[in-house]
Order: structure tokens, then C-alpha cells, then sequence
């Protein structure tokens, strides 16, 4: 419930402190005087967008803040607990706005920064707002079926119908997607096919170019590789005559047998040793080489041919021929994604009609609820109406349900799926004794349809988990009896939660447990709201106020006096 509300700077409020009590408070003033201030800055507690006007002239910032005790609201401790924002050991909430008058807004929560849709988020837990407009909603069908299922409390079946339309929605969507692109389709697969066939009867492997590159230069070349081995072989050791070997080892015997004489020639000697050593292995390694080339023109001619069709193929595909065996995968990959997409088509066909079953499934649940609470609550809210000065007054909710027919032609699929199932909610009274009924904004007046929405109101609020709820002049267009009613009603309300109303009936007024009262003072140069909780006897004659107006005499105190007794 509601503890505390503080309000700094905002509108025409300099600094205002209100506790609030449990069951059933209510609020009145003069007109003008900001009655429903205190509500407007409950609501930008809530996440209500903000404007730059709301800060009191001359002033830098407004400051609001509200408290709540959710000692006994387990969906918000769960959802502080869930967000990390519980206050440790204490079940207070407290939330916080800041507007600057540049229009700049900043959203707390017991202390902690958030965004302002976490606001929106918690304040949904804790209070319900009912507003004076609220009667021009009842009137469009979206707002009705909202509040047979609010009524009902088809949360969970709404899920499961919004789920199945949602993914009905999207099967619909990707499989007139893949229709659209079916002929494209077709023709890129016959390209890929042909470019797949040709490169599969080919073959490229990966890396398989670097080495076939190298086995072409070396066939290419065999001859002078021969040629030349040979001639530097004959050069290095096997010329009979002279080689270079022979005379380098020659060379290194004779300083070896200088150094035993002259040990500066060690070095040298040792130097000419170790290149003997190192021509003996680079002769014998060259000589090996030598003898296994070969000339082999018919190997050399498969080579040849493999590496003119490589380079052939890469330049077809516009690539370099290392890449040629990596394009040939994306290819095949490409070829199979294309055949999946018609194979998906017809999986999707399948998925779509065991949706369009499970869909139907939960819709037609849903509206068999809708159809028994659709019953109820029309009979609570002509009962309602009776008790509001309606004696003859009937409410009906008609529902039209669309058919398992219209839900399978082609032409309408689309609009059938609705994610609020397949009901058309009429909301239909009738007033006067023999008269039709009709859909409410062609029978109704301004005023009966005030009662009848206050009447909804109370009975849906019964309904609501938030632990505080707020009727802000939603009785504007009642009086006499009917306004005696109405405040037995909220009242009632208030043994099981608590209530806030903003009135100008002391029908109303003189119902609440806690009163309070909005008053505007003026200097002349400077305006500010005050809230005062009004006293017993000051009870008394606010409430004479309210009756008689100015001019209070002592028969209104009277008829105050009475009012509050009963």
C-alpha cells in the first residue's frame, strides 16, 4: 500500500508532505485548487512522462517520491528481489523522479538509478489508476475484450494463443518469402549444378596446386636440369683431368703438413679440411640427385594437363587457382542450401497446419472462457447498474466467434490470426423497460456511461492484486442517490484494498476513513497548493461545503453530520 508521498517544487506545489492510511481515503477542494495534483505526481512516480511546465516557476527541479509497503505484495518483492533493488531487511519501496526545468528526468528506486521503464515495470504491481476519461475507453472493442480477460484473468490462455499466432505469423512470412524467390531459385540452382558437375568430375584438392605448380616447372625443365647436374658433377669430382675436388683435397694435404712445421697454418689448414669434408657430401648428394631424374613424357604430359586445366577453371571463376578447391566446397554448400529451401517449403507447410490446430485449439479455449465469464460479469454489472439508478438497466457482453470455416479460407488467413483470438466483444445495454439491446455508445448518455464504466471499475477492481487503487473524479455526472451508492461501493472496495479517490461528491467524500484537503493559496504574486488531513469537525463542514456550496448554514452542518454518521 501507499505510506508516503512527497512532493518538492512541482506544478504549483512548493513542498508538500501526505501519509496516506489504510481503506479508504478520499480527496476534495475548491475547483481549481489542484485535486488531483497529488495523483499527477503519483503518476510521474510511476513512469508518466514528463514535461518541463511540471517544475514550479523559478525553480531548478521538481522532486517526487513516493513510499510503499509491500510487506504483503509478493509480486513486487519479486521483482525488486529479481532487478537486485530490495532495500536488505526492510520491505519498503521508495520511488524517486527528478525533472529538471530543462525537461530532463532521472527515475530511482530505493535509491538506485533506473531506467524509467523500470517504473513503469514496479508501479504496475502497486497501483491501478482509474481516470475520468476512463468511460470514453469501454466503448471500443479492443478496451472491452481487455476487460472480459481481465475479468476472467486469461493471462495464461492469452500466451498461449498470442504464441501460436506470432509463429504462425512467421511461417507465413519466411514461407512467402521462399515462394517469392522459388523461380530464381531454380534458375541459380541449374548454374550451380552445371559449375558443381563440371569441378566434381575435376576434382581440385586443397593445396593440390602449389605442388602441381612445382612438378610442372620441373618436367618442363628436366632436360636442362640433367644437362647442367651433370656438367657440375663432371666440374666438382669426376673429371679425370682436373676437378675441384681433387685439387682442394690436394691442397688442404699440403698446409696440413706445413702446419706440423708452422703452427699458425693450423687454422687454415683446419678451414681446407672442413670444406674437403663439405664438397665430398654436396658431390655425393649432387650425384644421387642426378641419378634419379628421369625423363618422363608421359607424366610429364598428365602434369601439363591437370595444371592447364586448373588455371583455365580459376580464370573461368575469376579467381586465383589456389583458391579453386575452396570455391568448389562453397559451391556444393551453396547447391545444398538452395535444396534445402525446397525441401523447407514443404516442412513448412506441415508446420503451419499443426499450428493453425494449435491455434484454433487455444483460441477456441479461450473463447469458451471468454463465453462463461462473458455470462458473469454481465450479470454483476446489470446488477450494478440497478444499484446506480439504472432499475431497468441490462448489460450484455455479445461475442461473436469467427468459424473453423472462415478460418481456413486462403483470402482471410492472415486477419484470423489475431494474437487476441477469434472474438469479436460487443458490449451492449439497454436502459428503459422494452428497449433493445444495443451497443453501448448508441443507447448510453454521457452520464449513464460514467456509471456503468464506474461500475465496471469496481467490479474488475475486485479482481486486481495491486494493493492500491485510485479513482481520480471518475463519479463526474452522478449525484442523489446514485452518488450515495457509488461511495458504498468504493467503500466496500476498501475493506479489501486500499482506495484513493479524488471527488467532488459528498456522497462520496464522506465515505472514506481518511479525508484530505486541497486548498490553493495566492499573494498575488506567488500560487501554492496545500493538502491538509481534515479534522472530524473540519470533516463536517467540507463536507457542508460540498452540499450547500459557500454559504454554509446550519442545516447543510446537519445534513454533513448526517452523512458522515451513516
Amino acid at each position: 500500500m501507499l505510506l508516503q508521498l512527497n512532493i518538492q517544487n512541482f506544478a504549483i506545489v512548493k513542498s508538500l508532505d501526505i501519509d496516506w492510511q489504510s481503506g479508504m481515503t478520499t480527496i476534495t477542494g475548491e475547483t481549481g485548487a489542484g485535486k488531483s495534483i497529488a495523483i499527477d505526481a503519483l503518476g510521474l512516480c510511476l513512469g508518466d512522462r514528463a514535461t518541463t511546465n511540471v517544475v514550479r516557476p523559478n525553480c531548478k527541479k521538481a522532486e517526487l517520491a513516493a513510499t510503499f509497503e509491500t510487506k504483503d505484495n509478493l509480486s513486487a518483492q519479486h521483482w525488486l528481489s529479481h532487478h537486485d533493488l530490495a532495500l536488505d531487511g526492510d520491505s519498503e519501496c521508495i520511488l524517486r523522479r527528478v525533472i529538471s526545468s530543462e525537461g530532463r528526468s532521472k527515475a530511482y528506486i530505493n535509491g538506485s538509478q533506473v531506467p524509467l521503464v523500470q517504473l513503469k515495470e514496479i508501479g504496475q504491481l502497486l497501483i491501478n489508476i482509474h481516470g475520468q476519461h476512463d468511460h470514453q475507453l469501454i466503448v471500443k472493442s479492443s478496451q472491452q475484450c481487455k476487460l472480459v480477460d481481465e475479468y476472467a484473468d486469461h493471462l495464461t490462455l492469452l500466451e498461449s494463443v498470442r504464441h501460436y499466432a506470432k509463429q504462425w505469423h512467421k511461417l507465413s512470412k519466411e514461407y512467402g518469402l521462399l515462394q517469392e524467390s522459388k523461380l530464381q531459385r531454380e534458375a541459380q540452382q541449374q548454374l550451380i549444378q552445371y559449375q558443381v558437375n563440371e569441378l566434381d568430375e575435376f576434382s581440385p584438392q586443397q593445396g593440390e596446386f602449389e605442388t602441381l605448380e612445382a612438378d610442372y616447372k620441373r618436367h618442363s625443365n628436366a632436360q636442362d636440369l640433367l644437362d647442367t647436374t651433370l656438367q657440375s658433377l663432371q666440374t666438382l669430382a669426376e673429371d679425370e683431368n682436373f676437378n675441384v675436388l681433387d685439387s682442394l683435397r690436394q691442397c688442404s694435404e699440403n698446409i696440413a703438413s706445413l702446419a706440423s712445421i708452422d703452427n699458425r697454418l693450423v687454422n687454415i689448414s683446419d678451414i681446407l679440411c672442413s670444406n674437403v669434408i663439405q664438397l665430398e657430401d654436396a658431390s655425393t648428394d649432387l650425384k644421387h640427385y642426378y641419378q634419379q631424374l628421369e625423363l618422363d613424357p608421359q607424366a610429364y604430359a598428365m602434369i601439363e594437363d591437370r595444371y592447364s586445366t586448373t588455371l583455365q577453371l580459376a580464370k573461368k571463376h575469376n579467381l586465383s587457382p589456389e583458391k579453386l578447391a575452396g570455391f568448389h566446397q562453397e559451391l556444393k554448400q551453396e547447391l545444398t542450401d538452395i535444396q534445402h529451401d525446397g525441401s523447407r517449403i514443404d516442412t513448412i507447410i506441415e508446420e503451419l497446419a499443426k499450428t493453425e490446430q494449435f491455434y484454433h485449439e487455444a483460441a477456441t479455449a479461450l473463447s469458451e472462457s471468454r463465453c462463461e465469464a462473458a455470462k458473469s460479469l454481465s450479470e454483476l454489472i446489470s446488477k450494478s447498474m440497478q444499484e446506480l439508478n439504472m432499475p431497468d438497466g441490462q448489460f450484455f457482453i455479445a461475442i461473436e466467434h469467427l468459424s473453423e470455416k472462415e478460418l481456413n479460407e486462403g483470402s482471410n488467413k492472415k486477419l484470423m490470426f489475431s494474437a487476441n483470438g477469434l472474438d469479436k466483444i460487443d458490449f451492449q445495454v439497454s436502459i428503459n423497460p422494452g428497449q433493445a439491446l444495443e451497443a453501448m455508445n448508441k443507447v448510453a448518455s454521457g452520464g449513464e456511461l460514467s456509471r456503468i464504466s464506474l461500475a465496471m471499475q469496481v467490479i474488475l477492481a475486485d479482481k486486481v492484486v495491486t494493493p492500491t487503487l485510485i479513482f481520480d473524479e471518475v463519479d463526474v455526472g452522478i449525484s442523489g442517490p446514485t452518488a450515495a451508492m457509488v461511495g458504498s461501493k468504493l467503500q466496500q472496495l476498501a475493506n479489501k484494498t486500499q482506495v484513493i479517490c479524488v471527488t467532488h461528491l459528498p456522497q462520496v467524500a464522506c465515505k472514506g476513513h481518511q479525508q484530505l484537503f486541497v486548498s490553493k493559496l495566492t499573494d498575488g504574486e506567488h500560487t501554492e497548493t496545500k493538502v491538509t488531513e481534515l479534522s472530524k469537525k473540519n470533516r463536517v463542514q467540507e463536507i457542508a461545503r460540498l452540499l450547500a456550496g459557500d454559504k454554509i448554514s446550519q442545516h447543510s452542518l446537519a445534513n454533513a453530520e448526517e452523512l458522515l454518521a451513516s
